[in-house]
């Protein structure tokens, strides 16, 4: 949920002094800043109920979630993303003593917004490829019952696609399923399916 309209080249340490200091998200791509903007009803719920489902299901294990506020970089090229939900296995690697900005990402998820979707499908998730820790991608329509899985398999990332209420992504870096039927319970085309 980035938006292009406030744009200023910084160094990386540039970057974090002025983030860690912001009232606002930026993420940090190759020298520039980016705006975070807001997000819209159905990008709130989905994005709620899919962390509240994976949470539930990783309760008292290895795995964590992270939703929206927690930064990751990618350490080959300093960029920093806020991905809308974050998990990692094990013990979370930071990459200071102020233990906000994550290094070993297990799974992310995306919750596509207009102004973003073809950034999260495209450059970001190019970017979050580089990331060695990184199994699985996950990108949620918002305006449709879609969901693009993205698995790495050893040298390349495996795609499947689910359109339907009643089907069940299996994420197996982090031994969860999420039905589609409940991240998208709130959204009103899920409400209007027969």
């Amino acid at each position: 949920m980035s938006s292009a309209a406030a744009r200023t080249y910084l160094t990386p340490e540039e970057y974090i002094s002025f983030e860690r200091k912001a009232t606002t998200k930026h993420e940090y791509l190759k020298g520039q800043i980016m705006a975070m903007s807001g997000a819209s009803f159905a990008h709130n719920f989905i994005m709620l109920d899919t962390a509240t489902q994976l949470n539930i299901q990783l309760m008292g294990g290895r795995c964590q979630v992270a939703a929206s506020d927690m930064r990751v970089k990618v350490t080959q090229t300093d960029s920093y993303f806020y991905p809308d939900i974050v998990i990692f296995c094990g013990e979370p690697i930071s990459e200071d003593n102020n233990f906000d900005t994550l290094l070993n990402p297990t799974l992310i998820i995306e919750v596509l917004s207009p102004s973003t979707e073809t950034y999260d499908r495209g450059r970001k998730f190019e970017e979050y490829k580089q990331i060695e820790s990184l199994q699985e991608y996950l990108l949620v329509s918002q305006n449709q019952i879609r969901v693009e899985h993205y698995c790495h398999q050893k040298t390349e990332w495996l795609k499947r696609e689910y359109k339907e209420l009643n089907d069940v992504v299996l994420l197996r870096s982090i031994g969860c399923e999420l039905r589609l039927q409940d991240i998208y319970s709130r959204t009103e085309f899920a409400l209007s399916e027969p």
